[in-house]
């Protein structure tokens, strides 16, 4: 049944692309996870923040009805930002977040319109596939990081 396979599918790349964001987060210490190598780019941590905050408010709050309220500037800016081990717990929770609302999802639900501020996506299944290639396109700068800090991803 394509439900299930939807299903199914979307949950193993939101939880194979949490699980590759944890293991390049590992060897970075909590100084560099907060370091900006480039003055135009992000850091490692902020990259988390921005990802924790887009999950939460595009699937967490407005499909699962969360309540989650996103302030996506301090995602970038936020001068005094938790540890790398809280903010990577807090990454965590909001991929639960996905992975539950996705186990719920009937098949009628794949359909249903969808509107958030900051997109387009008409639907339900297109905003699972918006945030799934996100976390892929931050995987890429995570890597990118990493070099930048002299690791090897």
């Amino acid at each position: 049944m394509l439900h299930n396979t939807l299903a199914s599918t979307l949950s193993e790349r939101f939880a194979t692309h949490a699980a590759r964001i944890v293991e390049l987060a590992g060897p970075v210490s909590n100084e560099q996870f907060w370091q900006k190598p480039f003055s135009f780019g992000n850091s490692f941590g902020h990259l988390v923040l921005h990802l924790t905050g887009n999950l939460n408010y595009y699937i967490g709050a407005q499909i699962a009805n969360t309540g989650y309220v996103r302030d996506r500037p301090r995602e970038f800016t936020d001068a005094n930002p938790p540890s790398k081990e809280e903010t990577l717990q807090r990454f965590d929770a909001a991929i639960n977040v996905v992975l539950t609302t996705l186990r719920v999802q009937s098949e009628g639900d794949w359909s249903k319109p969808y509107s958030a501020t900051g997109t387009d996506a008409p639907n339900r299944l297109a905003i699972f596939l918006v945030c799934e290639s996100h976390l892929q396109l931050h995987i890429g700068q995570m890597i990118y990081l990493r070099y930048q800090m002299g690791l090897a991803s």
